[in-house]
């Protein structure tokens, strides 16, 4: 297997090893029931079939099981599936774990809720490929069921951004440097983690969507009726946004 390009940084294990204590903080993990709550509500769906896609560490989706959805959480990484299982066995939750890519995952009308939570959308350099990503999802979705899409706005990025950003975490430091690239289409990112006298840096790209894309983008997929919010909690997408939330419905 050859090693992960630029292009697919989120194929290397590695990152997510090395990254996951400071991305997947405690704090960040007890905050999933909560966030759970939150969009079941906005989509207004309280039982079925739920698909976490990029289900990451799966807090997400043992939240879910703990509602009594039945849930399928699917990720390309075997570390992140890993920790995954670990929460889902430690909670007595069954969940349905899949390792796979999102470009190709897809059944055909399965699910009455579907969900893709912190930045796990527009990893793909060809945007056909993040595209296709939601047809797949339409796909997979049942006549009515509902599509939650949580990601950084483009425009709650413009307001925010800094090139330069460090942190400290229990075990060192970590810089991030950000550029914006492709006339605000994507941002690069450099992360620095410093611990002692080593160091290692990871370098990855994703997609900016603004609203009025991820709109579209939902409409060519195949879904209507979407509501656009500034927060799980169904606050509005404004200038005191801290998400841009998305929600279709097939």
């Amino acid at each position: 297997m050859t090693s992960p390009t630029h292009d697919d940084w989120f194929a290397d294990e590695s990152f997510w090893e090395t990254t996951f204590p400071f991305m997947f903080p405690e704090s960040r993990i007890a905050a999933a029931e909560e966030e759970v709550g939150q969009l079941v509500a906005l989509a207004q769906c309280s039982g079925g079939a739920a698909l976490d896609l990029a289900c990451g560490p799966g807090r997400h989706a043992v939240a879910l099981a703990s509602r009594g959805f039945a849930v399928t959480g699917v990720d390309r990484s075997d570390f992140l599936l890993g920790h995954a299982r670990e929460r889902a066995r430690r909670t007595g939750q069954k969940i349905e774990w899949v390792r796979e890519d999102m470009r190709a995952f897809v059944r055909l009308g399965t699910y009455d809720l579907a969900i893709s939570l912190f930045t796990s959308f527009g990893f793909f350099r060809d945007d056909d490929d993040n595209v296709k990503v939601l047809a797949n999802v339409a796909a997979s979705l049942k006549p009515g069921g509902s599509f939650v899409l949580d990601v950084l706005g483009k425009e709650r990025l413009a307001r925010i951004f800094t090139p330069t950003v460090s942190r400290e975490i229990p075990t060192g430091l970590v810089v991030h440097r950000h550029r914006i690239v492709d006339d605000w289409c994507r941002i690069s990112n450099e992360w620095i983690l410093v611990e002692g006298d080593r160091s290692k840096t990871f370098r990855f790209s994703h997609w900016l969507y603004s609203a009025r894309e991820l709109r579209d983008m939902f409409a060519r997929a195949g879904f209507s009726g979407t509501r656009v919010y500034g927060s799980l909690a169904g606050t509005p997408y404004d200038a005191d946004a801290l998400r841009l939330v998305v929600v279709g419905v097939k």
